[in-house]
């Protein structure tokens, strides 16, 4: 008790306690989440992450921006 009076004061222990209580419930939560959802993923329903997430993040990125160019050149000309 004493480590957590030096870091929030005697006035703050309760509410320290019970932000620490709310966060350890929230990570084994979390936790069981995790585990209750692992296998879950199959690569077979997802074809499009074939070479990797970071590629197809960079194929979207590139279709958003290619759009976004024919879309502002629709609208310079009109």
């Amino acid at each position: 008790m004493a480590g957590i009076d030096r870091l929030v004061g005697k006035r703050g222990r309760s509410a320290f306690l019970a932000e620490v209580a709310r966060e350890e419930i929230q990570r084994r939560q979390q936790r069981e989440a995790l585990k209750a959802a692992a296998g879950s993923w199959k690569d077979k329903d997802h074809p499009e992450l074939k070479r990797g997430s970071a590629a197809w993040v960079r194929k979207m990125r590139a279709q958003s921006e290619t759009r976004f160019r024919r879309i502002r050149q629709y609208r310079d000309r009109h």
